[in-house]
C-alpha cells in the first residue's frame, strides 16, 4: 500500500528551481532511504511534505488524501525530526514530552510518555535536565517526541547527525525497532551512507533537484556496474583476454579488477574457466557510497 505519493513536486525560490518535476512513492512499512549532495533539494522535499512550505507545482497524497495549503488533519499521522531537536533545555525530558502530548492532545498521556522514553533509553534519565544531554540524547528525545502520537509515518532528517560510532549503531537500533515493532513507516534522510545501506529497503537518490535513481536498494545496488575483484593464477594475462573481450579490466594490488554488474559476474567467470585460468576468489566491492559517487557524479 502506497502511504505517501509525490507526483511532479516543484519548488521555485525567485530564479531557483530548488527542486524540479520530482515523483516517487513510499510503501506502508518502508524505511525509505531518502538521498543526495548538499543542496540537492531534501530538506525543501521534506518540508514541502510536512507543510511548512508549499510547492510552486505537483502533488502530494498521503493515504491517498491530496495535500493542499489548507490541509492540517494528515499531520496529525506524520512525526519529524528535522535536524536538531528543539526543547526547552531548563526543563526536564518529562517535562518537554508532557507539554507536547497537551499540545497533541494524547489521551493518557502519562503510560504514553513513558511508553516511549522506555522505547528510546531515556527513562532513566527522564528527570534530567535537558541542558545536561548529550546530543545523542537530545537525538533519542526528539525521536521520542516525533513518535509520541503514534503516527504512521516519520520523517527524520540527519537522526544520527554528530553521534559517535557507538551513538550511530544505538540510532539504527532504534530505527529498526521503530519499523519493525511499532510497525511506523520511516522517511531516513542522511548523509551516512552506511547506515542507509544496512537498514533500509528502498531508496531515492536526488540531484539538483531532480530525480536519479528510485527502488530497492539492493535491486539498484546489483542492476549497476561495480568492481569486482578476482584473484587468479595469471592475472596480467587474464586481464589482457578480458579486455579483448570487451570488459574493463585492469591489475590491483595482485588482483586482477573487472568492471561488470552482478548479473554478468557467472559469464565473466565462465569467460576465464573456459580460457583455462584458475580462480582463487571473487569480491565484489559495490558499497552504497560507490554506487551514490557514481550515481551522482
Amino acid at each position: 500500500m502506497k502511504l505517501l505519493e509525490v507526483e511532479q513536486l516543484n519548488k521555485s525560490f525567485k530564479d531557483f528551481q530548488a527542486v524540479k518535476n520530482l515523483s516517487f512513492s513510499v510503501n506502508q512499512g518502508d524505511i525509505y532511504g531518502f538521498l543526495g549532495p548538499n543542496g540537492a533539494g531534501k530538506s525543501t522535499t521534506l518540508r514541502m511534505i510536512l507543510g511548512l512550505i508549499y510547492p510552486s507545482g505537483g502533488s502530494i497524497r498521503f493515504k491517498g488524501e491530496l495535500i493542499t495549503p489548507a490541509s492540517r488533519n494528515y499531520l496529525s499521522h506524520i512525526g519529524a525530526l528535522i535536524e536538531r531537536p528543539d526543547f526547552y533545555t531548563n526543563l526536564t525530558a518529562y517535562q518537554n514530552l508532557s507539554i507536547f502530548a497537551k499540545l497533541s492532545a494524547i489521551q493518557n498521556r502519562e503510560n504514553r510518555i513513558q511508553e516511549v522514553l522506555r522505547e528510546v533509553k531515556l527513562d532513566d534519565r527522564q528527570h534530567s535536565k535537558v541542558k545536561s544531554y548529550s546530543q545523542g540524547m537530545k537525538q533519542r528525545l526528539g525521536i521520542a517526541q516525533a513518535i509520541l502520537h503514534k503516527p504512521d509515518l516519520i520523517i527524520l532528517d540527519e537522526p544520527s547527525n554528530g553521534l559517535d560510532p557507538q551513538g550511530q549503531a544505538d540510532m539504527r537500533e532504534l530505527i529498526l525497532r521503530i519499523s519493525r515493532e511499532m510497525n511506523i513507516t520511516v522517511i531516513l534522510s542522511s548523509h551516512i551512507l552506511s547506515e542507509i545501506e544496512q537498514i533500509a529497503n528502498r531508496m531515492l537518490i536526488i540531484s539538483r533537484g531532480e530525480k536519479l535513481r528510485e527502488g530497492g536498494v539492493k535491486e539498484l545496488m546489483a542492476a549497476d556496474e561495480m568492481n569486482v575483484d578476482v584473484k587468479t593464477d595469471r592475472p596480467q594475462e587474464a586481464a589482457k583476454m578480458l579486455l579483448a573481450a570487451g570488459y574493463s579490466a585492469e591489475m590491483y594490488n595482485g588482483y586482477l579488477r573487472v568492471r561488470c554488474d552482478e548479473a554478468g559476474i557467472p559469464e565473466m567467470t565462465k569467460t576465464l574457466l573456459t580460457a583455462g585460468f584458475l580462480i582463487y576468489e571473487i569480491k565484489q566491492l559495490r558499497t552504497l557510497e560507490e554506487y551514490f559517487i557514481h550515481v551522482t557524479a
